[in-house]
């Protein structure tokens, strides 16, 4: 009974064994799907990062990935034939604990030709720190997966030649730099998970903000409700015990200056959409901020029946004189084939700042722009506070939707946090001025009243004349 023991132990143990070797074919296959992770793996842009809470799932498809890569088994990207990468964490300590148990729960031992240890045994993968695992792709060839911490410093991550590098957290910039060399020879990958733990850093500059205008970049948050396997009951718990301060990282994987942002209302899923034509009807109205030395922004702004507002194009550019900003609006408003009044002039809000005269002295830019054809008005209402309010309840009604074209709207609504409890910064808010004169103006756009029938005139013309007799 004892030997019958023995061998249903073993293979119950077998069973075990092969069943959590099919983790991989498992991921995200099932009825649960965290749709936020096959984003990231869909995107093809060459600089990904998930910003994501704690436990919402962004480690997870940060591992995958790197599986995918190496096996070349990678379900939306064409796969390469041998690759090599590497996989940074922040100390030996954290990789082991992390990043490295994540790989390898995703990592068959079959597909493991070899490994390199830094510490500890190989017949002890799990409790050990790795260099490099040697895998067996499906080409019949070998990828290699490399592992560094950014405690070893920069010069540790110079001379190789990558094909993806994984940050598992925020790196060090040098170190950041560093990698982004490796991996230019071959076209490469970086692609990183972390929680922004550390406020404004150079990853919120160059990635959150793009200062660049890079269009390799893309980013994505995950949240708590993002990941369909966590326990809502538990969730809600930790939820309740946490500040709202903690939890706009801890939860939501948002910067810690998020805090201070002014519209954290705003959120590029739900409020940035791609253009699409706008129907005439639908055409609201213009808004100018000027600028000489600053740039001048300008939008073109549309309200559909229900009351959303459109952010459909925009013109943003400093360092030209006035008439060059007017052709370009007169261009953009010919492409839309905007409206105009029976003199064929375009109409525009403006800052009533635009009614001094300018340096010459001899006009206003209110003048200007009406003898380049377009009529603006510079009767908004520029009282700040009431602006903010009103722009972020649109935003927090999601009734405000901007053109994923208007770049430079979009750039200043994410950068734009409080300086102190009285105002806020003073940088970059030339596009965030104009938007808020125009919310202020109330926009509002209702559907033409329908042209009642014959037989509905002639039932009102009865009811009327029947109760006149009733008198």
């Amino acid at each position: 009974m004892g030997d019958e023991l023995k061998r249903i132990l073993l293979i119950e143990r077998e069973q075990a064994r092969r069943k959590n070797f099919d983790r991989l074919s498992r991921y995200n296959s099932g009825k649960k799907v965290h749709k936020k992770q096959i984003a990231f793996h869909k995107c093809k842009k060459k600089n990904r990062w998930v910003f994501g809470g704690n436990r919402s799932g962004k480690t997870e498809c940060g591992a995958v990935e790197v599986v995918y890569m190496a096996r070349g088994i990678h379900p939306y990207r064409k796969n390469r034939e041998s690759v090599s990468g590497w996989v940074v964490s922040l100390s030996s300590q954290v990789q082991r604990d992390v990043a490295q148990k994540k790989i390898l729960s995703y990592l068959n031992p079959d597909w493991i030709q070899d490994v390199v240890m830094r510490e500890g045994r190989r017949d002890n993968l799990e409790n050990g720190v790795i260099d490099l695992i040697i895998v067996k792709n499906v080409f019949g060839k070998t990828s290699t997966i490399g592992f560094k911490s950014c405690d070893q410093g920069r010069e540790k991550f110079q001379g190789a030649s990558l094909d993806f590098v994984w940050f598992d957290e925020e790196p060090p910039k040098d170190v950041y730099d560093e990698c982004k060399m490796r991996v230019l020879d071959r076209s490469g990958d970086i692609f990183g998970t972390m929680t922004p733990l550390k406020g404004m850093t150079f990853i919120y500059e160059e990635i959150y903000m793009n200062k660049y205008g890079s269009k390799e970049v893309w980013y994505e948050f995950m949240e708590w409700a993002d990941n369909p396997y966590l326990d809502k009951k538990e969730v809600k718990k930790l939820n309740d015990s946490m500040s709202d301060e903690t939890l706009e990282a801890r939860r939501y994987g948002r910067f810690s200056v998020a805090s201070g942002l002014v519209y954290k209302e705003f959120d590029e899923n739900v409020h940035v959409i791609e253009p699409f034509p706008v129907p005439t009807e639908w055409q609201a109205d213009i808004s100018i901020d000027p600028g000489l030395n600053n740039p001048l922004a300008c939008h073109f702004y549309a309200v559909d029946y229900d009351g959303n507002v459109y952010v459909v194009a925009e013109h943003f550019e400093a360092g030209r004189e006035l008439s060059y900003h007017a052709e370009m609006i007169k261009a953009i408003a010919k492409r839309l084939k905007w409206k105009t009044d029976s003199f064929g002039r375009l109409h525009s809000l403006i800052d009533s700042a635009a009614n001094q005269r300018t340096l010459s002295g001899v006009k206003s830019v209110t003048e200007l722009f009406f003898e380049q054809g377009i009529a603006v008005d510079p009767r908004v209402n520029k009282d700040l506070f009431t602006g903010i309010a009103r722009v972020k309840e649109y935003l927090k009604s999601r009734k405000l939707f901007i053109f994923s074209s208007c770049v430079n709207l979009i750039r200043e609504i994410k950068g734009y946090f409080w300086k102190n409890q009285d105002a806020p910064v003073k940088k970059d808010d030339h596009c965030l001025d104009e938007l808020r004169y125009f919310i202020c103006s109330r926009p509002e756009n209702k559907p033409p009243e329908r042209q009642k029938t014959v037989i509905e005139l002639d039932k009102e013309r009865l009811i009327r004349k029947l109760k006149r007799r009733r008198k």
